[in-house]
């Protein structure tokens, strides 16, 4: 598809990347009321699913995915879930395994390329819950899982629509990025969270990891090379990216998909805006503002833009009026 003009004018003080961002990840806050229920899965492990619902009953839902060491509650979820509500659509709001304020029951947990779970818990609202419409919404790490999982299978014709924001399309060169010395704090932020988590885990674990490798991790690549890659089967980090990545999978999505990616973003480098793939691929739609930052799309009114524009988006994929 043509790549799309993007009609978001962000308010002044929100135009730099660095202010959106941080003002999106830790001042932003939304009321809702969810409820939680635990999804068994078949290798014995569990994924926690934070339900909230429309006023009548609905046989449409979203499923929204966090980003990195992120959960359910995250205010990007929360307002996403609260407008679909709003509007007549149930909405799931995933925690990753290990991300619900308890530690999984296995030695491995999420990753970004990680979509077997998430097929799992299409197939939950379509088989078990009865949903004729399921749309796909993920995150930063979430968005890139979400286009992977659309692009490297076919999923359940019931899977009308997709949209990621601030989408890591090509791992390597996120990851690269965020190493930047522009993006220290936030790196920092990262890699500090995970290094908490991962010690939990070795202390439940101590057979598959020493203390000593945990402390020895300094930056987010090393946290990849020391657990990500070798409790999820991979070779190592750079290979982690490499088969993980979504940009890959996106000439075979053939769900409606939509991304938006800001252009002043710092976490993403050049390679994360897939407009070839967009330009080749008539299901995959491309919207590049000017600003945003990283999941920082502030507007007045409450709701962000790219939560209005994913129901607008869901509205013209959706086969049924709402």
């Amino acid at each position: 598809m043509p790549i799309i003009e993007s009609s978001f004018k962000a308010p002044f003080l929100f135009r730099k990347g660095f202010v959106a961002t941080v003002y999106s990840g830790l001042f932003r806050t939304v009321k809702l009321e969810q409820k939680r229920e635990r999804l068994e899965l078949a290798d014995g492990d569990f994924i926690d699913l934070d339900w909230s619902y429309a006023e009548q009953k609905s046989d449409k839902v979203i499923i929204l995915l966090h980003g990195l060491e992120g959960n359910g509650q995250r205010p990007y979820l929360t307002g996403t879930a609260k407008l679909f509500n709003q509007n007549g659509i149930d909405a799931i709001s995933v925690n990753f395994r290990g991300c619900s304020g308890e530690p999984n029951r296995k030695y491995y947990a999420y990753h970004s390329g990680a979509t077997d779970d998430l097929h799992d818990i299409v197939m939950h609202a379509i088989e078990d819950k009865n949903y004729a419409e399921v749309f796909i919404y993920g995150i930063s790490l979430g968005g890139n899982l979400a286009l992977k999982y659309l692009g490297e299978r076919d999923v359940p014709s019931e899977v009308k629509a997709g949209i990621g924001i601030s989408v890591p399309c090509s791992l390597k060169h996120s990851a690269k990025r965020l190493h930047s010395l522009e993006n220290k704090l936030f790196h920092d932020r990262f890699k500090n969270k995970l290094v908490d988590s991962l010690k939990l885990k070795q202390a439940l674990f101590p057979e598959h990891l020493s203390l000593e490798e945990v402390n020895s991790i300094k930056t987010l690549t090393e946290f990849d090379e020391v657990y990500t890659a070798k409790a999820h089967g991979f070779e190592n980090a750079q290979d982690y990216y490499e088969k993980s990545s979504c940009l890959q999978f996106l000439p075979s999505v053939k769900v409606p998909s939509l991304i938006i990616n800001a252009l002043n973003d710092s976490f993403l480098t050049p390679e994360c805006f897939p407009v070839k793939a967009a330009k080749n691929n008539p299901n995959l739609y491309l919207e590049m503002p000017k600003h945003g930052g990283h999941v920082g799309f502030v507007q007045r009114g409450g709701f962000y833009y790219t939560e209005k524009r994913a129901l607008e988006f869901v509205k013209e994929h959706s086969t049924k009026d709402s």
